[in-house]
């Protein structure tokens, strides 16, 4: 039987939630550390409990042939450090259907809200799921509310993550990721705003495994679905048992304290 959309969906979110990893970053600068060994570092976060692991097409199909594990999402928006004014504007480079081929169970894409190429990104995230839907293919929409030209509604204490997912949900996505607001109240906001499960990233630069365990407990208890967290953890000295802590604080409802303690065994 084919497998279906909302069966996709319940094996890279089981029981609602998920502890995804990207892993996407060198293709926008290199050397990117943590990414050097491809192979141990999938394999480290699959044993650790992952739910998905995000890439671009051709690491994807790398591992796709090499290991066979299946829940890999394929990212398909790219930019470099070298695009001079162009750096934040993320373009397309594979179809869903492409995706599917190389053996992705989902696809992803990225929006820069606030870019001067901001609509060029709405486009294409707009034509990703169009694709991807009559594939049963889920889309993850990581969307970044970051740019020069960024417009935040007044009294809008999320400083547009709130619009943010709203972009995703509206443009067909079934999940999506947004930077963490700060504070319970304001993340609150965030997942009263759409029905999809809303995933944060990794948090402000330079803050210890520890204290973005704390913010994933806020998080979660404010109706978040979970983390898609790369460098903390691809960075890490050992990210295995950095995806274990994160799987404790998710899936199994752990205090940020208690799952902290994986992280000294």
């Amino acid at each position: 039987m084919v497998e279906g959309l909302v069966d996709r969906l319940a094996r890279i979110l089981p029981n609602g939630r998920g502890v995804w990893i990207p892993m996407d970053h060198g293709i926008s600068a290199y050397p990117e550390k943590g990414l050097e060994n491809m192979d141990d570092l999938v394999s480290s976060c699959i044993s650790g409990g992952a739910d998905a692991i995000i890439l671009q097409k051709g690491v994807l199909s790398h591992f796709v042939e090499n290991i066979g594990w299946s829940n890999f999402v394929c990212h398909v928006s790219v930019s470099t450090v070298n695009a001079g004014e162009k750096d934040q504007y993320k373009v397309r480079v594979a179809t869903a259907d492409e995706c599917l081929i190389r053996g992705a169970t989902a696809v992803s894409a990225q929006i820069n809200l606030g870019d001067p190429f901001e609509s060029e990104m709405i486009k294409e995230m707009g034509d990703l799921t169009g694709e991807a839907l009559p594939l049963g293919m889920p889309t993850l929409g990581m969307i970044y509310p970051r740019g020069p030209l960024l417009k935040i509604a007044q009294g809008d204490i999320t400083n547009g993550v709130a619009h943010a997912a709203r972009v995703a949900w509206e443009l067909g996505c079934d999940v999506v990721k947004v930077p963490w607001t700060g504070d319970v109240e304001s993340f609150k906001l965030v997942c009263q705003a759409v029905p999809i499960p809303v995933l944060i990233s990794g948090g402000p630069r330079g803050i210890s495994f520890t204290e973005l365990l704390e913010i994933v407990e806020l998080a979660i208890s404010a109706g978040g679905s979970g983390v898609c967290i790369g460098r903390q953890v691809f960075g890490s000295n050992n990210p295995k048992s950095c995806v274990e802590a994160l799987r404790s604080v998710v899936h199994e409802n752990s205090t940020s304290a208690d799952a902290s303690k994986l992280l000294e065994s």
